[in-house]
């Protein structure tokens, strides 16, 4: 269980099959986000029809509502919200740092080597998180994948504060891999599927640091290796430079995991620079405003143009809302803030997103990853 076997390389990019208790997950593979257990909009029907392997619960919000010990007693979350398919968890330290960004209550957040006091977005009450208690909600979830707790430090940080976030995420790590093999031990003598723990690399924007970050996640010798940090503050082109110099650096017999990440580019581009896992909410929460991914640039829905458009949304996508809805109907819907218009379009870009880890697949196989990327820019670039 939960080994990485890798079964095509091109150079640029790679597949593989990582095996879970609920599934294996070819890869390279976009995650959907169901932050409470449910993704925005989407029924596990329309998770089935568009093939999505994985999906993402958030620990942060299932933790304060309804409660990681509820969703236990209704038989973790593959029963608690009937998804059968491996579902990966993160850590919640992305929510409660970015919590330090907010002016809702003061002193939102205190950091100690012990771990995160901060304030609930839901009625200002003070929880503490540590690395122990964050693996102890993960196993009362009961996700396949698994997050460790990590430090994520400002896009903007100083060397000197980036490197003490990195060094306190490392020594979290640690703590962390040590609870998860107890929980791990537990669930095995309860009769309960394991959990695999994956470790985070960190360093924001210094290469120096994200090398020396991957040196120690890697010899932590986790399942697999996330990449953390790197879609919020920081620009594309620090990201795919932080990416070039990680490729070499993680293990080649483990997943990896980019955090966050869910624009079509950046799939293309994380995918040529060997990421095998991606996850974001950007897709839906695009789609809920009216904006569409496209075979040549995105689509804002909403734009005059489209106003008595009766062509597809895209006409290169074969998912159900480009083979049934026209342009004209679907801004209508947004304009009248329908919730099935909003659905419609969420739908459409997570298979978008789905669509292009398919078919990098496909050219994986046939070492054409070079020339599939090259396409996608070509048709991008090109304004519809």
């Amino acid at each position: 269980m939960f080994q990485y076997k890798l079964s095509h390389s091109d150079w640029h990019a790679r597949n593989g099959v990582f095996s879970t208790p609920h599934g294996d997950i070819e890869t390279p593979i976009f995650m959907p986000v169901g932050t409470k257990a449910t993704v925005k909009w989407i029924s596990n029907q329309d998770l089935d029809e568009m093939w999505a392997q994985i999906i993402l619960n958030n620990t942060y919000h299932l933790y304060l509502r309804p409660g990681d010990e509820v969703v236990k007693h209704f038989g973790w979350a593959h029963s608690f919200q009937n998804y059968h398919k491996p579902i990966l968890t993160d850590s919640g330290g992305f929510q409660v740092f970015s919590l330090g960004n907010t002016r809702q209550w003061d002193s939102l957040v205190k950091i100690t080597e012990d771990g995160v006091e901060f304030r609930s977005y839901i009625d200002g009450s003070r929880h503490f998180f540590t690395p122990e208690k964050v693996m102890d909600i993960q196993s009362n979830i009961g996700a396949d994948i698994i997050m460790a707790f990590d430090e994520c430090a400002p896009g903007d940080s100083s060397i000197t504060y980036a490197r003490q976030a990195m060094e306190r995420t490392h020594r979290w790590a640690e703590r962390s891999k040590k609870q998860w093999l107890k929980n791990n031990k537990i669930r095995k003598d309860q009769g309960l599927h394991e959990q695999a723990l994956f470790g985070i690399v960190q360093g924001v924007v210094y290469d120096k640091l994200r090398k020396e970050s991957a040196k120690f996640i890697r010899e932590l010798d986790t399942p697999g290796v996330s990449i953390g940090w790197l879609s919020v503050w920081e620009s594309k082109e620090d990201m795919y430079r932080i990416l070039d110099v990680l490729k070499t650096e993680l293990p080649e017999n483990k997943p990896r995991y980019l955090m966050g990440v869910g624009t079509p580019e950046d799939l293309i581009e994380g995918i040529y620079r060997w990421v095998d896992m991606f996850d974001c909410v950007l897709p839906t929460r695009v789609g809920r405003h009216g904006t569409a991914f496209g075979t040549y640039g995105n689509i804002k829905i909403k734009n005059q143009k489209y106003k008595h458009s009766d062509e597809a949304l895209d006409l290169e996508c074969n998912c159900k809302v480009c083979k049934q809805y026209s342009k004209w109907y679907l801004r209508h819907l947004i304009g009248e803030n329908e919730i099935y218009g909003m659905s419609l379009i969420s739908y459409h870009n997570l298979y978008f997103l789905l669509e292009i880890t398919r078919n990098a697949k496909e050219a994986i196989k046939k070492w054409e990853y070079s020339e599939f990327r090259r396409s996608f820019w070509e048709k991008n670039n090109i304004k519809k």
